[in-house]
């Protein structure tokens, strides 16, 4: 008899597998209905009809679109995208160094917000209602409240402009160092630290509180067990599944959601580099990048839905 919690899992994997599918079929399809032509948006104005013909057959517009479709998709699994438009360089050549440099930005903010949010919410717990808990939560909803790019310009011109303490242009290339990188890159990751700590602090608080009202807490609380003891030993356990949940999909957004922040500070990644190729219409990048992100994105919420499987009591003992 197959357990349970490998049958979740299984389960879990193929829907992944389902969304990223449903989701390549969206991306590719929404690429294509896009208005106006796109061999005249890439070549201009002046491009005569014999050059705007052989820019369709080159871009394979004369064929039918399943055809083109499923060709795309069996390139991008062997990591194939194609030429980009624009300055025919190789597309998975040019994700990779910008991917590569999106994952470092996330990394940062990532490393820095999950512990600090885990921690801020374990303190908004242990003084709820007191003074500590109103001002971290407090805190945290003007940091929601505020539009990132906002976030972003005023950090840029008080710590960037007025203190001078980082850079304000975030420009990083392979001959950097690690520190010379992490200066680099110290302001967006800041304001993307700023963004994410809010929604994960408050969702570890109130994933907290949630379980300090079993009755389980309540007895270890007739123990005589201190208040701090109780969180760590009792409650934060049995919470770790919304906050995994959490963290991932705040992780998905550091990396699928940066786009605003990589144009405010002219960040070479992912996101500077699929808004400069949506300027120029360039489908196959546009595709491409839209495909990574979705990639990301599902695989890190089913990386929580996954966790959440493992850390259920009921699915790994059952009767």
């Amino acid at each position: 008899m197959v357990h349970p919690v490998v049958k979740l899992l299984v389960q879990r994997i193929a829907l992944g597998l389902l969304l990223l599918f449903a989701a390549s079929i969206l991306i590719f399809a929404g690429t294509q209905i896009l208005p106006g032509d796109v061999a005249q948006s890439v070549l201009g104005q002046a491009a005569t009809e014999q050059a705007l013909e052989n820019m369709r057959r080159q871009m394979g517009l004369d064929r039918p679109a399943y055809e083109r479709y499923f060709d795309w998709l069996w390139g991008a699994l062997q990591g194939d995208f194609g030429r980009a438009l624009s300055n025919n360089a190789d597309i998975a050549s040019s994700i990779q160094r910008r991917l590569g440099n999106t994952m470092f930005l996330a990394g940062v903010a990532a490393a820095i917000s999950v512990p600090l949010a885990i921690l801020l919410g374990l303190v908004a717990v242990r003084f709820r209602g007191r003074w500590p808990d109103n001002l971290i939560s407090g805190t945290t909803l003007a940091a929601i409240s505020v539009p990132e790019f906002l976030l972003g310009y005023i950090m840029m011109y008080f710590v960037g402009v007025q203190l001078g303490w980082f850079p304000t242009v975030a420009s990083v290339h392979g001959g950097m160092s690690f520190w010379q990188k992490l200066n680099a890159v110290a302001l967006p990751a800041l304001v993307l630290t700023m963004v994410v700590l809010a929604h994960m602090m408050r969702m570890t608080r109130a994933a907290i509180l949630n379980v300090m009202q079993s009755a389980y807490i309540e007895t270890a609380e007739l123990k005589g067990l201190r208040k701090l003891t109780i969180i760590a030993r009792h409650a934060m356990p049995n919470s770790i599944a919304p906050i995994v949940n959490v963290v991932m999909i705040n992780l998905a957004y550091l990396v699928v959601g940066v786009v605003v922040i990589e144009v405010v500070f002219v960040y070479p990644g992912m996101g500077q580099y699929l808004v400069d190729h949506v300027s120029k219409r360039d489908v196959p990048v546009v595709q491409a990048c839209g495909l990574i992100f979705a990639t990301v994105y599902i695989g890190l919420n089913l990386i929580a839905d996954l966790v959440s499987i493992l850390t259920n009591p009921r699915l790994r003992h059952p009767k």
